[in-house]
């Protein structure tokens, strides 16, 4: 069976991926996999340096409840539409991504994020991974114009800049 797999974090990005996500499947008659990667503590150079299976084994149950908890958030009491598999991967979101849609006929969908340059910086960009490394086509989704709102009244905020009242009469 055809799958639409996505990634799924709880960021408003990734809800807004995992619902087009959703559509996607009920159009195309799919599954839909939401996948959420986790890694142990300090990495992969951490789990080698005595991280015993009851830390790996709690970080993975960590993973599931908060895969629980995005599914909740993105769907409430309601369903997708479309047979929901929920799947916790160890590994970095890129490579978890790409590894669970490998099959031609999967479609994957990412949430591109505002991306500023320190974060490109600090964490790279999943969806660019997915583009370069996938096997399947990729459908990545732009992040909601009322985010870059919401983010530009978070810098005001933050740097205390007032509000001036004609920008809310446009």
């Amino acid at each position: 069976m055809r799958r639409v797999v996505v990634g799924a974090t709880g960021t408003p990005g990734s809800l807004a991926a995992l619902h087009r996500a959703a559509a996607e499947a009920r159009v195309r008659d799919a599954e839909l996999w939401v996948v959420l990667a986790w890694q142990s503590p300090g990495g992969e150079l951490g789990s080698r340096n005595g991280l015993g299976p009851s830390v790996l084994a709690e970080c993975r149950s960590v993973a599931v409840g908060r895969l629980r908890e995005v599914l909740d958030t993105a769907f409430g009491a309601g369903k997708p539409g479309a047979t929901l598999a929920g799947l916790t991967v160890r590994g970095t979101p890129g490579a978890a991504l790409v590894d669970t849609a490998r099959d031609p006929e999967d479609l994957l969908v990412v949430g591109s994020g505002s991306r500023g340059a320190l974060r490109r910086f600090v964490r790279p960009s999943v969806a660019r991974y997915c583009l370069a490394h996938a096997a399947c086509p990729v459908l990545v989704v732009p992040p909601s114009p009322l985010q870059a709102e919401l983010d530009a009244a978070h810098r005001r905020n933050f740097w205390r800049i007032p509000l001036d009242p004609r920008e809310l009469a446009g």
